[in-house]
This record gives C-alpha cells, sequence and structure tokens, in this order.
C-alpha cells in the first residue's frame, strides 16, 4: 500500500491514505497483473473505459463525455513523467480530485 500512496502523493501531496486504500480496494484482483494496474493514455479505448466506468459508474459524474474526456486528458499530460503507462490507482485518484468526487469513494 506505501507504494501507491507515494505515488499519489506525486500529484497530490496531501493525499488521504483511506482514499488510496479504497481505490486500491475497488480496483482488487485487476492490480494484480501488471497491464490492468497500468493507464495507457495512448490508448482511446482504455481512456474510454476511465470515462464510463470510473467517472461515470463509480463516480457518478453527470459531466458531458467531452468535459470528462478533457479531465481525463489533463491527468494523462500532469502525468507524462510516468512515461506511456501510468499506476491505475495514482491516475484514479487525480480525475477523483479533478472531479470534486473524493468525498464520494
Amino acid at each position: 500500500m506505501s507504494d501507491y500512496i507515494e505515488n499519489v502523493r506525486k500529484y497530490r501531496s496531501n493525499a488521504s491514505e483511506e482514499t488510496v486504500t479504497k481505490i486500491v480496494k475497488h480496483l482488487g484482483i485487476a492490480l494484480q497483473s501488471r497491464d490492468a494496474s497500468l493507464v495507457s493514455c495512448s490508448d482511446k479505448t482504455e481512456l474510454e473505459r476511465v470515462r464510463e466506468s470510473w467517472c461515470k459508474k463509480k463516480l457518478g459524474s453527470d459531466k458531458s463525455d467531452s468535459e470528462l474526456d478533457e479531465i481525463i486528458n489533463e491527468v494523462c499530460v500532469q502525468m507524462a513523467d510516468e512515461g506511456g503507462h501510468k499506476s491505475r490507482v495514482t491516475f484514479y485518484y487525480v480525475v477523483a480530485d479533478k472531479l470534486d468526487k473524493l468525498v464520494d469513494l
């Protein structure tokens, strides 16, 4: 768990360990696969999955697809130093924060 919180705190210095734990629990077994534990910003299907499954279903965002895509792309740019693949836990945390949905987790 400490690796996840350290990575999230690169982008959100005041990140809540409790919230990171909730994201890890939500992702569950998917985190055991290296491929599934990462978000590929170059994969359009992957980003659509983030929008539909994370932003809309889990977080309950009512923003338009274009607004959500813009936020997701902002996170891709912000996390560009991690290369083509970003930690899913960190990515989801930052997206939730940008949507002001951390309290909803």
